[in-house]
């Protein structure tokens, strides 16, 4: 992943069963995150065109998407292929809804405009295993800068690509992944690669929410 790379990290892959969708934030924008019943992951713009109900408040159904509203239902490219109300219609290719190129890599699911180059997130470990997401009201910078001022015990940062940082000790790798998602907010997905083992996943879920909590503690002091 270059520096300019237009990937987005938007969930842990591991939050996002089969059959599943869940809305997010990215820059100020919502997005839906859902899974097909193949495991295929996509990434949409978060509002059904007919009427601007949220796609994920609707239902997942084989390889479609359906909205709650009215029941229009979307194929995977995000056209409308069925509409309840008139069952015989053939549904204009005008009523689709945006969606994005989507990618999972080091357990992570990743957004991009589409017709980006999923090859630039080759430098990340091809698996992980999730850790968990940290929800903080922190600039994406200042999040970062957070985790290297005070990584868990036994682990070093190392260079990283930028919106990411990589820390290495204890024979693993974590990937945390900092997710823009409105003005003065964001999302850390952390993985682990490498000693996955249970001990290694519970310091450091205790390390994040430690983190978290000194975090808020600390935002609460200065107000």
């Amino acid at each position: 992943m270059t520096s300019a790379s237009p990937w987005i990290p938007v969930a842990l892959s591991a939050d996002i069963e089969a059959g599943t969708s869940a809305g997010t934030l990215v820059n100020g924008e919502e997005r839906v995150v859902w899974r097909d019943d193949k495991g295929a992951i996509h990434v949409w713009e978060d509002r059904c065109p007919h009427r601007g109900m949220r796609m994920s408040f609707g239902f997942v159904r084989g390889d479609h998407i359906a909205c709650l509203y009215h029941g229009w239902r979307y194929d995977t490219g995000g056209q409308c292929r069925y509409i309840p109300a008139h069952p015989d219609l053939e549904v204009p290719q005008t009523i689709k809804v945006p969606t994005f190129a989507a990618a999972e890599r080091a357990g992570i699911v990743w957004m991009a405009p589409e017709g980006a180059d999923a090859t630039e997130l080759s430098t990340l470990p091809e698996t992980a295993e999730p850790v968990r997401s940290l929800f903080l009201d922190l600039p994406t910078n200042a999040a970062l800068l957070a985790v290297t001022a005070a990584p868990p015990e036994g682990y070093r940062p190392l260079p990283s690509e930028t919106g990411t940082v990589t820390l290495q000790g204890n024979d693993a790798t974590v990937l945390i992944a900092a997710q823009p998602r409105e003005a003065g907010r964001t999302a850390l997905h952390i993985t682990v690669s490498g000693n996955t083992s249970a001990a290694i996943r519970r310091d450091l879920i205790l390390w994040a929410t430690d983190l978290r909590n000194r975090l808020e503690a600390r935002s609460m002091e200065a107000a």
